[in-house]
């Protein structure tokens, strides 16, 4: 019988396991994922990583040389968890030759405290890139305001990125802008277009959160009504844009001369509100050419009980207008909220760091 995470793959939707630890690895955990239920690439952040060194006695060798030799936590941190995505990258290594590095993808972020400066994240994503010297690392970039350059830098210099924090169509259509204007200098550069990937990882799960709460304060059946569906309609409209980027000169220029295009990517998927169906942002975002970043809770979830029926983006954008002008007409407006969550998740990215060096802190004083 065919599984759902093999109908997802066969609908075009690649299955990123949003989690790494070197335990995971070293137990052939996450092997086991990719024969098992379609995983075919790995997305990482400071929490993650966080949770691996407190959870695990496998970085513990590691930590001692690392005390031992004086190093300082900021080093430690880069040390450490670029060896873990080394050895990621090594074991996704077949399924990004078989896809010419469309999948086989794993994801670093840049230290997310220089997200408002541009010149220090690029300097950092070409660190980051060069310490895991690995083809299928994808490096992580906050699409604030300031990153945006970051971005294209980064591109141009033929690093590929994975472009996180995305919540609005506005932003997201600035993103493609970005990379496209990445790709141009490349090729100014003499860069080999063909090499160089990109996801653009827009929020799912939080835009409901918060709309949702916003409902509910309202109170009225017409708000109540509204319920859950905001993520997937602006998940969904983003996918137009997708769409919309591709059917024009200038990509039809770059995709002659070898660029790929940047991927859609599903991030925020595990639901967090129990009354909606835990596969809600997996089932209700299948197209072509995209990629669902699924926590492990998810990924089973999916693997167990989603019901894949195809397509369900294409040919939903009237659909998914309304439901954002509709709640635009009880009151919520729309820029409000997604300039709020982008502020929220640079704060929670520059948190989880933040709990990520305490961490790391802790360890190389308990091993001194």
């Amino acid at each position: 019988m065919t599984t759902p995470t093999q109908k997802l793959s066969d609908a075009g939707v690649s299955i990123w396991l949003d989690d790494l630890s070197r335990q995971r690895l070293a137990s052939g955990g996450l092997q086991a994922l990719i024969e098992e239920k379609n995983v075919v690439g790995v997305t990482t952040n400071p929490t993650i990583f966080a949770a691996a060194l407190a959870a695990h006695d496998a970085y513990e060798e590691q930590v001692q040389e690392l005390a031992a030799a004086g190093t300082d936590v900021d080093e430690a941190v880069l040390t450490i968890t670029t060896d873990d995505v080394r050895a990621a990258c090594d074991l996704f290594a077949p399924i990004a030759e078989a896809t010419q590095g469309v999948d086989g993808r794993v994801s670093i972020e840049v230290d997310p405290r220089l997200a408002q400066d541009a010149e220090a994240t690029a300097a950092m994503a070409a660190r980051l890139s060069a310490t895991i010297d690995r083809p299928n690392a994808l490096i992580k970039i906050p699409a604030t305001e300031a990153g945006l350059p970051s971005i294209t830098a980064t591109i141009a210099e033929g690093i590929s990125v994975n472009v996180t924090l995305i919540f609005s169509l506005e932003r997201y259509r600035a993103v493609v802008n970005a990379y496209l204007l990445g790709l141009e200098q490349a090729l100014e550069n003499g860069k080999d277009l063909s090499g160089i990937h990109s996801v653009a990882s827009f929020f799912v799960s939080r835009v409901d959160t918060e709309i949702d709460k916003r409902l509910e304060a309202i109170g009225t059946d017409e708000a109540a009504a509204l319920k859950g569906r905001a993520g997937l309609a602006n998940a969904r409209l983003a996918y137009q844009v997708f769409e919309e980027s591709l059917d024009t000169e200038r990509w039809r220029r770059l995709a002659a001369a070898g660029a790929n295009p940047q991927r859609p990517l599903w991030a925020s998927t595990g639901v967090k509100d129990p009354s909606l169906p835990d596969t809600l942002y997996v089932t209700g975002l299948v197209a072509p050419h995209t990629v669902n970043t699924m926590p492990e809770k998810t990924l089973e979830a999916a693997y167990d009980h989603a019901e894949v029926t195809g397509d369900t983006i294409t040919g939903t954008y009237a659909q998914s207008n309304a439901v954002l002008d509709e709640i635009a007409g009880v009151g919520i407006s729309y820029d409000e909220v997604v300039a709020q969550l982008e502020t929220e998740g640079l704060t929670k990215f520059e948190d989880s760091w933040a709990e990520l060096l305490q961490t790391v802190r802790t360890a190389l004083d308990n091993a001194r």
